[in-house]
């Protein structure tokens, strides 16, 4: 049987790499993001297998019935993918900056909980499944000129986990995925160097794989988890001293 899978943000970068890669193995993908003709031109190459679903993660409801309409015309899913996110720099000293704070974690952060809320009941009673959020090295120190960002994966980190012991002995997995740098649009704009940087399409194979191992946390590549590791190590005398004039992320209203 085709597997079913559920991915938000999947119009581009790693939400659309996932989504191909999906669909190359046979699955039944519901695909969630806001831009409608990026979504088309999915159904168009997987006109079998594609569920179009328009729409913000910030709007409960609208997700709500697309998980409704998605379990109704495929089933249940075996996995549900919560990507969608954005990446802008912030900076708490501009007024400006308040509203981008507030949309960074409505998104990011939020968005998540609204993708999992209405598949987590029926993937519950079926007694199987995956509920996949995708988080970020960033989560796993504050990093300058990008405190919302940082903030936002920070706290998905930890909801993940909570919400993991909470369905212990359920049969649905939690997964936390946090990828390092992946080739998007989202880091293209990054003014700084970007090690470890994977395509977008070989960053999906490796979280896939990650997913079907039954591991419940993994770094993506391996080599930003050791990165990640010493970040999280450093004394902040240290961190502070090291970080302080590194480049920031560009500012951008959203």
């Amino acid at each position: 049987m085709a597997a079913r899978v559920v991915i938000s943000g999947a119009s581009s970068g790693l939400g659309l790499a996932l989504a191909h890669h999906y669909l190359e193995q046979g699955a039944m993908v519901g695909v969630l993001a806001r831009r409608a003709d990026c979504l088309q031109d999915l159904s168009q190459q997987f006109p079998q297998q594609v569920y179009c679903y328009p729409l913000d993660v910030r709007d409960s409801a609208a997700v709500q019935a697309a998980a409704q309409s998605f379990i109704a015309r495929a089933g249940v899913p075996d996995i549900v993918i919560a990507n969608a996110g954005i990446s802008v720099g912030t900076l708490t000293e501009y007024a400006d900056d308040i509203d981008v704070f507030q949309q960074v974690m409505d998104i990011n952060m939020l968005g998540v909980i609204k993708t999992f809320q209405p598949f987590l009941a029926p993937m519950r009673e079926t007694g199987q499944g995956a509920l996949v959020g995708i988080a970020s090295v960033a989560g796993f120190r504050g990093l300058p000129g990008a405190g919302a960002y940082s903030a936002s994966k920070a706290a998905l980190i930890s909801y993940m986990e909570s919400l993991r012991v909470e369905l212990h002995g359920s049969g649905v997995r939690v997964v936390t995925i946090c990828p390092g740098y992946i080739k998007t649009p989202m880091t293209a704009i990054n003014p700084y160097p970007m090690p470890f940087i994977l395509p977008a399409d070989e960053a999906a194979r490796r979280i896939a794989r990650a997913i079907a191992s039954g591991k419940s946390f993994a770094v993506v590549p391996w080599q930003m988890g050791l990165v990640g590791r010493v970040l999280k190590l450093l004394p902040n005398w240290l961190y502070d001293f090291a970080f302080s004039r590194a480049p920031h992320k560009p500012r951008k209203l959203i």
